[in-house]
């Protein structure tokens, strides 16, 4: 089990109670900013729900003050550059390659592919996020089936500042209708929960104090409906936004996300634009 050097304990926590398997994001200290190894506990966490038989649901939440804060791009256990096995795609180690070779074979991996491959999860899977939930951690949440907010939650893609076109795994347009998809993008601002639930992204806003008993409520409920029929009620849903063109809309961002990258990469040193966790927080725009 994969611990982080600030906080302790794993950097994923997995904990099952009935029929419901809890997968806790565990760097706190970090608003849960995802490093490669929380992703790829991530994956195991997931994989070892669906492979369990006494598990019907499972409920994606953040330890501590944040739901996550999105992609790691500067805290002391950031570890890009690292080898890890792939299972998510095809592509080679990102490790000892350069250029957007090295990016693009790792964000295949750990960005588009994991979330593609945890959103075909044959069970249903539940967010529950608190506070910050802001560009990776946005990615998080949409590809649960449902998203439980408490009312302090907010939500926000701020990666324009880099002059890239949002995160890697680009579903706003279906999570939201396309206008409000662009003023998200356009502004960088935050969206509160209660607007996050008026446009049809976020399930139920809750006090934070109940968000994880009205979370597991939910979660039970529907725990108590045929495997098989929610396995295959997913997989319908599923096929449909992708039949309005959500899998090649993915590829479509991917590539002119990395297209960004590249751009910035040539024009000014740096594929981030300058940018890290500091500075894009301190720019962070009002809430909505």
């Amino acid at each position: 089990m994969t611990t982080d050097p600030v906080d302790a304990g794993p950097v994923v926590r997995y904990e099952c109670d009935g029929p419901v398997a809890t997968v806790t994001m565990n760097r706190p200290a970090y608003r849960n900013a995802q490093n490669s190894a929380m992703t790829y506990a991530l994956d195991t966490a997931f994989a070892d729900a669906a492979a369990d038989d006494d598990v019907r649901v499972v409920v994606l939440a953040g330890a501590g003050e944040h739901f996550s804060a999105g992609h790691d791009i500067g805290s002391p256990g950031r570890d890009e550059h690292l080898p890890f096995p792939r299972r998510a795609g095809l592509w080679w180690d990102h490790s000892g390659k350069s250029g957007a070779e090295r990016r693009f074979a790792r964000e295949s991996e750990v960005y588009l592919g994991m979330c593609r491959r945890w959103r075909e999860l044959p069970k249903p899977l539940i967010a529950s996020v608190q506070g910050a939930c802001v560009a990776g951690g946005l990615t998080l949440a949409w590809v649960c089936d449902l998203i439980m907010a408490s009312e302090d939650a907010f939500f926000a893609d701020p990666v324009v500042r880099m002059g890239i076109p949002g995160v890697e795994y680009f579903a706003h347009p279906w999570v939201m209708p396309p206008r409000i998809a662009k003023e998200l993008l356009y502004t960088g601002d935050r969206m509160s929960a209660r607007r996050a639930y008026e446009v049809g992204m976020v399930n139920r806003v809750v006090p934070r104090d109940a968000l994880a008993a009205e979370t597991r409520a939910l979660a039970g409920r529907i725990a108590r409906m045929p495997r098989m029929g929610l396995a295959l009620t997913k997989r319908a849903v599923n096929q449909a936004e992708d039949l309005q063109g959500l899998h090649s809309g993915l590829d479509s961002a991917f590539a002119l996300h990395h297209l960004a990258h590249a751009h910035n990469a040539e024009t000014s040193g740096d594929p981030l634009a300058g940018m890290d966790a500091r500075s894009m927080s301190r720019s962070a725009g009002a809430e909505s």
